[in-house]
């Protein structure tokens, strides 16, 4: 149980950076204010999962699995049109990869499309 705990924080963190990442680097701004951008993205994630407002990634990956089953190859926190959604990349036994999108907010499945 542990391991699967401490498996779920390195995810979060892992979504997190990747995020924080993202919008620093499309912001253009200059490298010092890339870090504090990163740093406050990855605070402002971390802080609504906290107060429920987005659910934890082991709730998500659990969700997904349960709909895709496979090895998760990848997790994305992305916001398209003010709705914030996990995109989960999975690869199944069958070597095929999926993506299964769900509500960050909710965990209602979105959708599941081959990538």
């Amino acid at each position: 149980m542990q391991t699967i705990l401490k498996s779920g924080v390195r995810w979060v963190l892992l979504a997190v950076f990747a995020l924080a990442t993202t919008l620093a680097l499309a912001s253009g701004a200059p490298a010092k204010d890339k870090k504090a951008k990163k740093a406050e993205e990855a605070n402002s994630i971390r802080a609504a999962v906290e107060r429920g407002d987005l659910l934890p990634l082991p709730r998500i990956l659990a969700l997904a699995q349960a709909r895709v089953k496979g090895e998760v190859l990848k997790i994305e926190l992305e916001q398209d049109d003010g709705v914030l959604s996990y995109e989960v990349k999975i690869l199944t036994r069958k070597g095929r990869v999926r993506e299964v999108e769900l509500d960050a907010r909710t965990g209602a499945l979105i959708k599941i499309e081959d990538d």
